[in-house]
């Protein structure tokens, strides 16, 4: 596992997620820039998907991105921690490491989900993210598990929960 600063849709990875809304159509944020660089097949292949329920993931192809697949997760809205929250946004990362492990993927690059327009707090959803692609690495398939990083402050977030989750952190 790693962190890095970059642009997501430039990575040459077999999957990134998308950090997706639940109508897979494209929006602000790393889901619009995902969808511009895909091009338009992107969209149309993800309205044949209808909707997707928070904590869940659809996987189309990565059309223009040099990644084979997108994995649209739909993160939880932030209500401040009691509404479910928090195991939604484990289920996201769940799934993706099984759809990884499913798809023959040996890299995959996450965003932060839900640390943007939908509010959740970064120092809570870093050690989630990180926790259980670590837990799920072993048995997935995936060699590298990148975490790609937009904002300072959710990239420190993930930086601290990081030492946290090496064997000697």
């Amino acid at each position: 596992m790693r962190l890095l600063k970059a642009d997501i849709t430039k990575l040459e990875v077999d999957a990134i997620v998308n950090a997706a809304n639940g109508a897979l159509s494209g929006g602000g944020g790393v889901d619009g820039a995902i969808h511009r660089a895909a091009g338009p097949e992107l969209l149309a292949e993800c309205r044949t998907l209808g909707r997707c329920p928070p904590g869940e993931v659809r996987v189309t192809q990565g059309y223009r991105l040099p990644a084979r697949l997108v994995f649209h997760a739909v993160g939880p809205v932030w209500r401040g921690g009691e509404a479910g929250e928090t195991d939604q946004l484990a289920a996201c990362y769940r799934h993706c490491m099984e759809l990884a492990r499913e798809h023959g993927v040996r890299s995959i690059a996450f965003p932060a989900i839900s640390c943007g327009i939908y509010g959740f707090p970064a120092e809570k959803a870093a050690p989630i993210a990180l926790g259980i692609v670590a837990e799920m690495l072993p048995e997935s398939g995936v060699e590298d598990a990148i975490f790609v990083m937009f904002d300072p402050g959710i990239e420190r977030a993930y930086e601290r929960a990081f030492v946290n989750t090496q064997p000697n952190g």
